[in-house]
């Protein structure tokens, strides 16, 4: 069914037991954060905060759980998605060779066509309500971060359009609050809204833009699908609803936004004007993306429907509820990949560590040799993936969800000698590891199964316990803190160290030079190396915090000719005279844990749980968005 707003949506988890309505007051100001982080890193409900000092309830979590998403998109399962839309595209791409098959694909086309968004001239039920003197203040914005720049709007779909070809976009940027009528626009360089920019400043003119929040909850995960360019989120929205969705004129400008939406924000951006500092905020990647130039976005008109919902999200150290966003994304988007790219992609998973754009895992039906670096080299440049760091590639009978079994499936079919690729790409802006923004390097290893005509790895009988006493002696110098053998309960060649900072710097070449001392090489094929303050334990937090640390060329060190070691430390501090400002970790501060502790049984019915914050903090360098600046003014 199609969901007629957020209001019935939340209506419809309060009734299914997944949504918890807090009336004790919560402040925007980084309470309502703390309290979503609890929630979200526990499997926790959806939560709707009624009473937060302005007219309007604040929905968060809406998204995190599998039942939620599903629901969300209007269906019960996701599994029937990818093959309805996989009709869809073999409608609309494949090549018809005979009257028979295109009369045959008429009827799939009549019901595409039939959930295509549709314009009306009247008003809708989102401007039931109009401020033509508008104050954003009236909406209840969140400070989600200590070390935030400010109040951020973070579920925006934002619409622009192109100037000349007059195509749309609808599309998800976050939104800084300078004052009452005016925000930041952070679209990024790669994205729709940006290239829409660029166009507008070519003309002069003033740009059109206009931002809607809530309505049907499928379309804020439209607004973050990554369609191609020039394809209407709208068409996903209808296609996943199987209603179309009706789009209403604005007040103040000729954009047209869902009809159903909670709220519009109408305004423009003035291209002639200099672009404005924006940032930091506590982002998706578990870190802060520091400040950058964006352009101002001025509002002239806010409308909202009649007891509007103001829908929210808190993006901070994995998992996180975009989690569930990149998991639909996953399920949706690979048959389209299938048919479009590569026929003989059979899985895709991108894991919650790599937060999206990290690491990929692929599984393809392999038939010929090679056909894993054909795959690796296709994946680099195949739209949002394109921005992918790590990449493996399997095939055979495996669970790319089954870490284990994939790590174990890693080790048998791969020599890191010969079946690693490293090149170099276009990164996420994000992406903080690389020297130069949104560009750097990546890795691509081919964990196929190998046929006669490709090198094949031979395994070695090596006992770890040897190696044991010799990583001691590490220790014992204080090169490393301590280490990891997965191998002790999981049967894998493979080792987490942690490495002691001296002076405030971490000296990898000093660490490389005792593992090969150690012979580590000969066992352990895969070394994976982290700051002191990482629990060495906690599988999930030394995958993310390497994923998002290396950088793949540059942090890849050979100890052996089968053995690679990979750095996942900070590197400002390094001898290297990293160029880039490094960013910190994402946590509460402890004023706002100690509140929320307090008022934890006052808002919330059920088992108390302790803030995440205080797993993490440790990981924290200083107090501020950047790592310590004192610490490397010492150290420079």
């Amino acid at each position: 069914m199609a969901w007629t707003g957020i209001k019935e949506f939340a209506e419809s988890l309060d009734k299914k037991r997944e949504l918890i309505r807090v009336t004790e007051f919560v402040n925007p100001i980084l309470e309502i954060t703390e309290f979503a982080d609890r929630s979200v890193k526990n499997n926790g409900p959806a939560l709707l905060f009624e009473n937060n000092g302005t007219n309007f309830p604040v929905l968060i979590n809406a998204f995190a759980s599998d039942k939620r998403m599903a629901m969300a998109c209007s269906r019960k399962t996701f599994e029937e998605i990818p093959d309805e839309i996989g009709k869809i595209l073999g409608n609309l791409l494949l090549p018809r060779q005979n009257l028979i098959g295109k009369i045959a694909s008429v009827p799939g086309l009549i019901k595409f066509a039939g959930l295509m968004p549709s314009r009306h001239r009247q008003r809708g039920r989102c401007q039931s309500v109009i401020h033509r003197n508008p104050d954003i203040g009236i909406l209840p914005v969140l400070k989600c971060w200590p070390h935030d720049g400010g109040c951020y709007i973070t579920l925006p779909i934002v619409h622009t359009y192109h100037p000349e070809t007059r195509m749309t976009n609808a599309g998800m940027y976050r939104m800084q609050i300078f004052d009452n009528k005016t925000t930041a626009m952070h679209w990024q360089m790669h994205k729709t809204g940006a290239n829409h920019f660029e166009a507008w400043k070519k003309t002069g003119r003033i740009m059109p833009v206009s931002v809607a929040l809530g309505g049907d909850p499928v379309y804020t995960y439209a607004a973050t699908a990554p369609l191609p360019e020039n394809i209407d989120e709208y068409i996903l929205a209808g296609f996943l609803r199987m209603k179309k969705v009706k789009m209403v004129k604005c007040i103040t400008n000729d954009i047209y936004v869902p009809e159903d939406a909670d709220f519009v924000i109408e305004g423009f951006i003035d291209p002639s004007e200099p672009p404005v500092v924006e940032g930091p905020f506590g982002d998706h990647t578990g870190f802060y993306s520091l400040e950058g130039l964006y352009p101002k976005f001025h509002i002239s008109c806010i409308t909202h429907s009649k007891n509007a919902i103001y829908p929210a999200t808190v993006t901070g150290i994995p998992p996180m509820e975009d989690a569930w966003f990149t998991k639909t994304t996953e399920r949706i988007f690979l048959k389209p990949l299938q048919m479009t790219i590569l026929p003989e992609i059979e899985d895709l998973h991108l894991p919650p560590a790599g937060v999206a754009h990290n690491l990929a895992i692929v599984k393809i039906c392999k038939k010929f040799p090679g056909q894993g670096l054909k795959v690796i080299n296709s994946i680099f440049g195949a739209g949002q993936l394109m921005f992918t760091k790590y990449l493996i590639v399997v095939s055979g009978n495996i669970d790319i969800r089954n870490y284990k079994m994939l790590a174990n499936h890693l080790f048998m079919n791969t020599s890191f000698e010969n079946d690693v690729i490293f090149c170099k790409g276009p990164l996420d802006v994000l992406d903080h590891s690389s020297e130069t923004e949104a560009y750097g390097n990546k890795m691509g290893i081919d964990a196929t199964i190998k046929m006669q005509q490709e090198i094949k790895y031979k395994t070695e009988e090596v006992n770890p316990d040897y190696y044991r006493e010799n990583l001691n002696i590490l220790v014992d110098k204080g090169l490393i803190k301590g280490f990891k053998m997965i191998s002790d309960g999981m049967n894998i060649p493979a080792l987490i160290i942690s490495i002691k900072r001296i002076n405030g710097i971490t000296n990898i070449a000093k660490v490389k030079s005792g593992l090969i001392e150690t012979e580590a090489g000969k066992f352990f094929r895969l070394i994976l190396a982290v700051d002191e303050e990482v629990d060495l334990n906690d599988f999930f937090i030394v995958a993310w915090y390497i994923l998002a640390n290396s950088s793949p060329i540059r942090d890849t060190y050979y100890i052996s000719d089968t053995s690679i070691l990979i750095d996942g430390t900070i590197k400002a501090f390094g001898p290297s005279g990293f160029p880039r400002k490094w960013p910190n970790i994402v946590c509460s501060d402890e004023k706002i844990i100690i509140d929320v502790d307090r008022k934890w049984h006052r808002c919330i019915p059920c088992e108390f749980i302790p803030s995440p914050s205080l797993k993490y903090k440790v990981l924290q360098q200083g107090n501020s968005a950047s790592v310590n600046t004192e610490t490397e003014n010492e150290h420079s």
